[in-house]
């Protein structure tokens, strides 16, 4: 064992960590785990009382160079968060019911205090999503990371009736686009990030402009984890398509929950107008300020990030009303941001 220590690996370390993860997962867990964490693989029973034909939804993710950020400002009790909400919005669309995470953290030296407050993150997203934490993995690697620095990835899976799957293939012409708000950045588009940060010699001590806060806890702001207000929806109403916006913006998700053609023929294009008419959703000064420092133009930043929108899912008209109300009481700002027109292919467009 000292062999290996002088290698850079510290069992005793490793075991440190496990121990102090113990309870950040045990809070998470739901009433189908029939494992707790150590073991060589995670248990989980399918209710089968609650589904009579059940599909899994399986889903993997990381927060990209987000952490770079997480390094140089030496935080990292938000970053789990990110985590798990890249791979659970991402089963939502589907219309999903998160029901596990598994993580793995690889790094260039193992420091418990450091592996406790990630995986606190990581915690803290899988009870804002309803997901139990079941297992995962913490590998020191010395010579592939340095001492400092570290890596992420995520797993989630979870569950919807077959016949309740969103797939979009019921999208009509004349259905309605609504967006949630993001709370800034979230989890896309931080290399372009760091290299406005870096051309503008921008410091992430100072305070964004309009805010209290510095740019550097603006941008470390966590992904939101939208489970909660989108299954209370799902309960009620139907959705007929959603779209995280990760990577590629409003303009390479939203047609991602297009299908070829509507049930009437028609090809679907996703119209997307921000106007006074469309209730426009508000400008948030983080990207002001990208936007401002950079000179690049809308066209240049939409693909990159969600701009203030980081869900999108299409309803009926005749839904929108209610799915408001729903969403309004579970404390989730809504936006109508576009319609559902007839077009040559699935696409996005901007009126």
């Amino acid at each position: 064992m000292k062999a290996y220590q002088k290698a850079g690996v510290d069992l005793a370390a490793a075991d440190e960590a496990v121990e102090k993860l113990k309870p950040l997962a045990k809070r998470t867990l739901r009433p189908e785990v029939l494992s707790g964490l150590g073991g060589f693989g995670g248990l989980f029973e399918l209710n089968q009382s609650k589904y009579k034909n059940p599909v899994l939804v399986s889903g993997t993710d990381g927060v990209g160079t987000k952490l770079k950020l997480a390094f140089e400002l030496d935080r990292h009790d938000t970053i789990g968060i990110d985590l798990v909400a890249m791979c659970v919005n991402d089963i939502l669309v589907q219309g999903a019911e998160p029901l596990f995470f598994l993580d793995y953290l690889a790094c260039g030296k193992l420091l418990p205090e450091r592996v406790e407050d990630i995986v606190s993150g990581i915690s803290e997203g899988c009870l804002e999503s309803g997901s139990a934490l079941l297992g995962g993995e913490t590998a020191e690697m010395p010579g592939m990371y340095d001492s400092g620095e570290y890596d992420l990835a995520g797993f989630a899976v979870g569950a919807v009736e077959r016949e309740k799957l969103i797939d979009g293939k019921r999208i009509e012409i004349g259905d309605l686009l609504l967006g949630l708000p993001s709370s800034g950045v979230h989890s896309n588009g931080f290399s372009l990030v760091r290299k406005i940060l870096k051309d503008h010699k921008l410091n992430l001590k100072d305070i964004l402009p309009g805010t209290t806060e510095t740019l550097g806890e603006a941008l470390l702001t966590p992904t939101i984890i939208y489970v909660k207000p989108i299954l209370k929806l799902l309960a009620e109403i139907e959705i007929l398509g959603m779209s995280h916006i990760t990577g590629g913006g409003l303009p390479g998700n939203v047609p991602r929950m297009l299908p070829e053609k509507t049930p009437e023929g028609f090809v679907p294009v996703a119209e997307i107008e921000k106007s006074e008419h469309y209730n426009s959703w508000p400008e948030l000064p983080i990207f002001s300020l990208l936007q401002q420092v950079s000179g690049l133009p809308d066209e240049e930043l939409f693909p990159v990030f969600n701009m203030g929108i980081g869900f999108v899912i299409c309803v009926a008209e005749t839904n929108e009303g209610i799915a408001r109300e729903i969403l309004t009481k579970e404390g989730q700002p809504v936006f109508r941001i576009g319609q559902i027109v007839s077009g040559n292919k699935p696409e996005f467009c901007w009126k």
